[in-house]
């Protein structure tokens, strides 16, 4: 599966399918979110929400590509991710884009 943040794909003729998306709400562990309230006081990357947040992308991208080959894409154009928070220490990642076919 292409996946491109470009709104169009230059070179080839294809059809747009429609909207595709994919989403995850991840939280942390109560007690590594504990640990990192701690290290707010101290400054520093807080390593467990990167984990978390790059864990939430790669699943909400497998869903979206999971929807795009349901439909028979060949490509997913304009993706992009948006994210938010849900609660405190959960946040929700949602991939989205428009698939399309090559004629």
């Amino acid at each position: 599966m292409i996946l491109t943040t470009t709104e169009h794909f230059p070179g080839r003729e294809y059809e747009i399918l429609g909207l595709v998306k994919g989403n995850t709400i991840q939280t942390v562990n109560a007690i590594r979110d504990i640990g990192a309230g701690l290290k707010t006081l101290v400054g520093g990357e807080l390593t467990k929400y990167n984990e978390m947040m790059n864990d939430a992308r790669a699943l909400a991208t497998k869903r979206m590509i999971q929807e795009a080959e349901d439909l028979e894409a060949d490509a997913v154009i304009g993706m992009r991710y948006a994210s938010s928070s849900i609660m405190q220490s959960a946040a929700e990642v949602m991939a989205y884009g428009t698939a399309i076919r090559f004629i």
